[in-house]
């Protein structure tokens, strides 16, 4: 037998060898260190045996799923800890993540002092060095085995899989075993580095109508050092959260007689999401080729049948009425595609009117699961800059890139460019009753978003099972602060919701023929940009986002009425402006203008009333010194205009 090596060495043996053993053959240092193996690409457990020809590459704790092997068996330490500190606690899911591991358990909320109480019991454990080993049992055994442990949410797992499946497990020291397919270390001394972070609820299998369970997170690493530096990133990331700083700076609160998941934006916050709506609108109309329209916020469900989301998201809807009681039904708008579809309807179009781009500001409202909501990021009622561009076949193409494009400018415009990744969403094609259209349809459709991707020269993954129902997404992602991975952006193509509702364009021959319809956002989300540029920025926005641009300081009294001047000149020319007339020393009013966050402060004194000039700070470079008025006036105006990100300089003021 021959295994070839990473470096592309070659070692042969006469008879088969698990992969440690081959990493003890190597050297006993590697194995020391050896946490999985890969091969011929596919990653595997330290205790696979290899009979023939392959290709092998130990996986150690500076590979990437080397060190998801430590994580993973930190969690099953953790389980075995939760175990022998609360012994009635049932085991679900224990997972690696890309940021650590985490473990679902059904049990009381743990407190914070019970997660110290877990780190230590765990740190038992690692000491004891228990050996891990894996055992395999037919279904029906393996079924009897988690019901003598008493862990239904194992049995389930188990009950899931087919008859004939044969069920590997872990087991740790002499007592505690796990269901799990693997890989894992051969030993839990190889946990060097650790931490449990938080807990909260989460539903079994991601169900509302399931258990609540507790979801306990933890993170591991190879080395200390590198433990200790992610949890300085971690309090530094806290310190972007949306959720807690979109409220200390008045962007955004809730309250709880108004509701979950329905946010009030604060006048802060309202201000921003106005500029990024004006913008938005004029941008997609006058640059773009967009009309307006503005179209109801609920509909009979009538509506909703012929589009079919009644029988595909009705679950996610918020509907009026009693379908067995009353006479008309109606339901809040979860997007607003079919009534756009009307507008279109509303006058005939021939094929020199294709395309033809519908944009709308929509309020849209969908029925989130209560322990999805999350500050702005998930709420159950939202606003959109929504868009459906009705084409022939023959433009779908083009217009696709156009969209694409238009959003790519919109992300760049932002900064957030770099931020984000693209998704190729498609069908299940093991869910048909989900979804419109036959495997062809879908086949065609995914290749067409595929190369678009790829002839705009984009890095994408591909994702079964998350298209829309009646067609496949370029979906645009983003990750907050915390990791947790959101749409941002979605573009989809629709070629088969034209027939249920009769839409057509006259030919150049006179005849009907069926529109394409492209679904798509250029911002997305209002409230959840909100929150990605509060991550984003960590509240220092660009200045023409900012709904405070420039603080004017006098120093005294005695300048007040000049300092009206200049703010007077400032509002005429459209820059958002207050002035501090608070009788507290500058120093002070200075201090609480950084913190604020301001990306202009004016101080104005004696020799600036009489110079029409202003001392002009800023977060950007500190003192950046006197200026006429005229001259900030004309220089803030085309930074507004021109939308530019200024960069901070380092100075001494802004450290």
């Amino acid at each position: 037998m021959k295994v070839t090596l990473k470096d592309g060495s070659v070692k042969e043996y006469e008879g088969s060898k698990s992969v440690y053993e081959i990493a003890s053959d190597i050297s006993q240092g590697l194995a020391r260190v050896a946490c999985a193996g890969m091969i011929d690409g596919e990653v595997v457990d330290l205790r696979t045996v290899i009979e023939q020809d392959c290709e092998l590459s130990i996986l150690t704790p500076t590979d990437e799923e080397g060190l998801r092997t430590i994580r993973h068996t930190a969690s099953h330490v953790l389980a075995e800890a939760v175990k022998r500190v609360f012994p009635d606690a049932k085991l679900a899911i224990g997972p690696a993540i890309d940021t650590g591991f985490y473990y679902d358990i059904d049990h009381a909320p743990f407190t914070r002092e019970d997660l110290d109480t877990l780190e230590k019991e765990m740190k038992k454990i690692i000491k004891e060095d228990e050996k891990i080993t894996k055992f395999e049992l037919p279904r029906e055994e393996a079924i009897k085995l988690m019901e003598e442990k008493n862990e239904p949410y194992k049995v389930e797992l188990i009950q899931d899989l087919p008859e004939d499946a044969v069920i590997s497990f872990y087991q740790q020291g002499e007592e505690f075993i796990d269901l799990c397919a693997g890989p894992h270390l051969m030993s839990t001394k190889g946990i060097k580095a650790y931490k449990l972070i938080s807990s909260s609820m989460a539903y079994w299998r991601g169900d509302s109508d399931k258990a609540q369970l507790q979801r306990i997170y933890g993170t591991a690493f190879n080395k200390k050092e590198e433990l200790a530096d992610y949890l300085v990133y971690l309090e530094e990331i806290k310190k972007r959260d949306h959720n807690k700083l979109g409220r200390e700076m008045e962007l955004f609160t809730t309250v709880d007689v108004i509701g979950q998941g329905l946010p009030l934006l604060l006048p802060k916050g309202t201000k921003m999401v106005m500029k990024l709506q004006r913008w938005i609108e004029d941008l997609e109309d006058r640059e773009w080729g967009y009309v307006r329209t503005k179209t109801p916020l609920m509909a009979k469900s009538d509506l909703y049948r012929i589009s079919g989301h009644w029988d595909h998201y009705k679950e996610g809807m918020f509907v009026l009425g009693d379908e067995e009681v009353d006479k008309e039904v109606f339901a809040l708008r979860p997007m607003t595609c079919p009534f756009q579809y009307y507008v279109y309807k509303n006058t005939q179009k021939s094929y020199r009117d294709l395309p033809y781009r519908m944009g709308e500001t929509s309020t849209l409202f969908r029925n989130e699961d209560s322990g999805e909501m999350h500050g702005l990021t998930r709420v159950r009622q939202f606003t959109i800059s929504e868009g459906h561009n009705v084409v022939r076949p023959d433009q779908a193409e083009e217009e696709l890139q156009n969209c694409l494009n238009l959003a790519v400018y919109v992300l760049t415009t932002l900064g957030l460019q770099d931020d984000v990744t693209f998704r190729l969403s498609k069908w299940d094609p093991n869910n048909r009753e989900k979804y419109l259209g036959d495997e062809s349809y879908w086949e065609t459709t995914q290749e067409a978003l595929r190369n678009i991707l790829v002839e705009k020269g984009l890095p994408f993954k591909e994702a079964d099972g998350e298209a829309a129902f009646y067609g496949p997404k370029i979906d645009i992602q983003a990750r907050n602060v915390y990791g947790k991975e959101d749409t941002m952006i979605t573009i989809q193509l629709d070629c088969a919701i034209a027939e249920n509702f009769d839409m057509y364009y006259i030919d150049q021959n006179g005849e009907k023929k069926r529109p394409y319809i492209i679904h798509r956002t250029s911002l997305g989300c209002y409230e959840r940009t909100l929150a990605w540029l509060i991550e984003k920025y960590a509240g220092k926005f660009p200045t023409w986002l900012c709904p405070e641009q420039v603080r004017i300081l006098p120093i005294s009294d005695k300048y007040a009425e000049y300092a009206e001047e200049v703010k007077q000149e400032l509002a005429r020319n459209g820059v958002d402006v207050t002035v501090d007339h608070r009788s507290e020393k500058i120093g002070f009013k200075i201090r609480d203008a950084r913190l604020n966050r301001l990306p202009y402060m004016l101080v104005v004194g004696e020799k600036e009333a009489s110079d029409r000039t202003v001392s002009v700070r800023s977060r950007y470079a500190g003192d950046e010194g006197i200026e006429a008025v005229d001259s900030f006036v004309d220089r803030i105006c085309k930074e507004i205009r021109t939308k530019e990100i200024r960069k901070e300089e380092v100075t001494e003021e802004n450290k």
